[in-house]
């Protein structure tokens, strides 16, 4: 499957004064560094990149150091084998990627899956040492048969290059990446979708997606949260239509201490609809931790 290319796909992408390519774990991984002060990691969710937080990193890099990968398989990092696409297998590659770095947050912010991982990292006693922010964070299976035939259907189309073909080539068409981003309850604006469309029509970005949605197992990271140590703040923005408020609220349960932030009026790529408001909210916690 080829990757996106660094001089097409990344021809202009955003922050890209910031991004270097580091080997760590055995991955080739594009990541962005910016700003000074203390650490903090950005996690994105499946499906996207580094491009996910690009107008939200700049505000926080004026008071912090921020780090920012692509996941393994995900825009312009290296695909690992299936063990490197599960959830403990991201994070250990993320921890991979801090040492490589020499750099140890202080906060781990993780949008939709970001946020299952970041977790993991806190639970594993990762080189993270503060707490996590999880903006609508995808920390249950999905319910009833849905959990079931999902990932089973994800693992079919991993393995069928055609269907990832066919998949590129309909996301490559007028509108379409528009449709899918407000299935999420999001609207987003023209760079950030143009972002989107050049990634998901890209065979590797695909492959790595769906690779990570095939080996996804969160029953784990449900059973953990109990013993979750530092602080959690739990974001949900109430008009998200792909991980609904009710999983954050769940997860309040299982963490007493958690703190949880209702959003109204925004949905599930709430931090790329109103980053300045994002970035606020995250100083707040920041400071507060």
């Amino acid at each position: 499957m080829a990757k996106p290319d660094w001089d097409r796909e990344g021809r202009d992408w955003p922050n890209r004064a910031a991004s270097r390519f580091v080997l760590a774990g055995g991955l080739r991984w594009h990541v962005q560094v910016m700003g000074q002060g203390p650490v903090m990691l950005l996690l994105h969710g499946a499906g996207a990149a580094t491009h996910s937080w690009r107008d939200l990193a700049p505000r926080l890099a004026r008071d912090f150091t921020v780090v920012a990968p692509d996941l393994p398989g995900h825009g312009f990092t290296q695909t690992p084998n299936a063990a490197g696409l599960s959830l403990n297998g991201m994070a250990r590659g993320v921890t991979s990627l801090l040492k490589a770095l020499d750099l140890r947050p202080q906060l781990a912010v993780g949008h939709s899956a970001g946020a299952a991982i970041a977790l993991r990292l806190r639970l594993d006693g990762a080189d993270l040492e503060g707490g996590v922010v999880s903006l609508n964070g995808a920390l249950q299976p999905f319910p009833g048969a849905a959990g079931h035939v999902f990932p089973v259907l994800a693992r079919l189309l991993f393995l069928n290059p055609l269907a990832i073909q066919m998949f590129a080539w309909r996301a490559a068409s007028p509108g379409a990446v528009a449709r899918l981003m407000e299935s999420t309850g999001s609207r987003i604006d023209a760079n950030g979708l143009d972002q989107y469309r050049r990634l998901l029509s890209t065979t590797g970005h695909l492959d790595g997606a769906l690779g990570m949605m095939a080996h996804w197992d969160l029953l784990p990271l449900q059973a953990d949260l109990a013993r979750l140590r530092g602080p959690l703040t739990l974001v949900a923005a109430q008009n998200d239509l792909a991980v609904p408020p009710r999983v954050a609220e769940e997860a309040k349960a299982l963490v007493p201490h958690a703190e949880l932030i209702a959003i109204p009026d925004l949905g599930h790529l709430a931090h790329e609809e109103a980053p300045e408001r994002f970035a606020d909210l995250i100083r707040t916690v920041a400071k507060a931790g």
